[in-house]
């Protein structure tokens, strides 16, 4: 039967129908949900109770709070385009050659957790929490990306069978809370 598949799907067309498998999951939806709040949540807190914490910091932990805002927001844009992309071939609004063209040009590269935590330590607890949950998202959109970019071949088995897809999604949730 997967060799029969296999003739008549081919293996890139195994691979386009595990993406698209994916995004329209309720796990999809989930992490949907889930960015697009801390993204809202990150938004409101930065042009409001943020900006007045960062007053009243000392200045070098200003300049900090503010270079970590920067990256904070630039993580959240990258991650938001990624999500949006991918509800949008979920929804039939893309193909998946447009979302793989429009994928490339968003930079997603690990974030080092640990780089500035020194002075990450000195920023206000709600800043401190957005920047860990921002890491959180990251590295789950960046282990399903990494996922749905394997070879096709690799991919292949699992797009076919729908309990190695299932087996996937399970594995790629307990991943991101493994990291939490």
């Amino acid at each position: 039967m997967d060799r029969a598949l296999s003739r008549i799907n081919g293996p890139d067309q195994d691979a386009i129908a595990f993406g698209r498998e994916y995004v329209s999951s309720e796990a999809f939806r989930s992490l949907f949900r889930d960015g697009m709040n801390l993204i809202e949540e990150a938004s409101v807190y930065l042009d409001g109770e943020g900006r007045q914490e960062a007053r009243h910091l000392p200045r070098l932990e200003a300049l900090s709070y503010a270079n970590e805002s920067m990256r904070l927001t630039t993580r959240l844009m990258q991650l938001a385009s990624w999500l949006l992309l991918h509800r949008s071939l979920a929804d039939g609004e893309i193909s998946a050659e447009e979302l793989n063209r429009q994928r490339a040009k968003i930079r997603m590269v690990p974030s080092d957790v640990s780089g500035a935590e020194e002075t990450r330590d000195q920023m206000p607890v709600k800043m401190r929490e957005l920047i860990q949950l921002s890491f959180r998202l990251q590295s789950r959109i960046m282990h399903l990306d990494s996922v749905m970019d394997q070879q096709p071949e690799k991919r292949s088995s699992a797009g076919r069978n729908a309990v190695a897809l299932q087996q996937m999604l399970l594995s790629s949730a307990f991943e991101s809370t493994k990291n939490s």
